[in-house]
C-alpha cells in the first residue's frame, strides 16, 4: 500500500477538490495524509456563527478535523500560515500570510513531511490554484519544490475541466449559486490538459459527508448541498488531475501509486 498526502490552502478544499479521491484511497488501504497550509483565518461566516471568543480558524481547524475522519485521513498536520485572503486584498501583504511566505522555507516545512511518511504521491493544485486564489498558487509552488526536497517522485496538480462543467451547465442552466464559467475563465483548465480522471462515483456520499462538516463555510443552503442527489453524484462523480512529467497525450483513469 502507499502513502499519499494531499496539500491543500484551507479548510474545505479538501473535499471539495479531492474529497472523493482520498475517501477512495483510504478504502483501498492505503494511508492518506492531509497537510493544510492555513486555517482559513479570513473565510466569510455568517453573523452569529461564531461562539463568544471563538476565532474562525479555531472553528475551520476543528471542521477540518471532522472532514478529515469522514475521508479516512490517517495524520492532519496544518503548516503554519495564516489565511491571505482573495488576490489584491490588502491582507495579501500580512508577513505572516501564506502568500508572502519564502518558498524554500515553507517547502522545507512540507518536504520533511513528506520524508517523514515516505510518501509515494503528493497531490498540490495546477499552477494557477484552480481560479486564481493566492494561497492555491502558492500551494502548487511550495508542494512541487517540497516534491523536489524531498525527492518524491510522483506529483499530481488537482484541477477542474472547465469543458466538462461548461457542458454541464448547459444542461442544467437553471442551477443556482454557481459561477458563470466560459472557455474563456480563468477557472480550472481545458479537457486536454487533464492527465488523470479518477472515477469516484461511489464516494461521493462521502465527499458530501465531509462538506457538510464544514458549516461555517458550506451552510446548509449552499448550491454543493441542495443540489438534488442524483444532480450531486453526477456532476462530482469524477476528479481531474494533471499528472506532472507525464508524456503529452497521457490519459490515466487512477494516481500511480508507484
Amino acid at each position: 500500500m502507499a502513502t499519499v498526502v494531499f496539500f491543500h490552502a484551507h479548510p474545505d478544499d479538501e473535499c471539495i477538490l479531492t474529497g472523493g479521491t482520498m475517501a477512495q484511497l483510504a478504502a483501498a488501504g492505503n494511508r492518506v495524509v492531509l497537510i493544510v497550509a492555513t486555517r482559513g483565518e479570513l473565510g466569510e461566516v455568517a453573523a452569529g456563527f461564531l461562539a463568544e471568543g471563538e476565532t474562525l480558524g479555531q472553528r475551520r481547524s476543528r471542521e477540518q478535523e471532522a472532514a478529515a475522519a469522514v475521508l479516512g485521513v490517517s495524520r492532519l498536520e496544518f503548516l503554519g500560515y495564516v489565511d491571505s485572503g482573495m488576490m489584491g486584498e490588502a491582507t495579501n501583504d500580512a508577513a505572516d500570510c501564506f502568500w508572502q511566505a519564502d518558498i524554500d522555507e515553507a517547502a522545507s516545512r512540507l518536504a520533511a513531511i513528506l520524508t517523514d511518511e515516505a510518501a509515494s504521491v503528493l497531490v498540490v493544485y495546477d499552477d494557477h490554484g484552480g481560479y486564481g486564489h493566492p494561497d492555491h498558487i502558492q500551494v502548487h509552488r511550495v508542494g512541487v519544490r517540497a516534491a523536489e526536497l524531498a525527492g518524491t517522485a510522483e506529483v499530481y496538480e488537482a484541477t477542474i475541466d472547465r469543458d466538462r462543467v461548461i457542458r454541464m451547465l448547459r444542461d442544467n442552466p437553471r442551477a443556482e449559486g454557481v459561477p458563470d464559467i466560459t472557455e474563456d475563465s480563468d477557472f480550472g483548465v481545458g479537457a486536454s490538459e487533464v492527465t488523470t480522471r479518477t472515477e469516484v462515483g461511489s464516494y461521493v456520499t462521502a465527499k458530501r459527508q465531509a462538506m457538510r462538516c464544514h458549516r461555517s463555510q458550506i451552510p446548509d443552503d449552499a448550491f454543493w448541498l441542495t443540489m438534488p442527489d442524483e444532480q450531486f453524484q453526477v456532476a462530482f462523480s469524477e476528479e481531474q488531475y494533471i499528472h506532472r512529467g507525464a508524456p503529452a497525450g497521457a490519459r490515466e483513469s487512477a494516481l500511480q501509486l508507484g
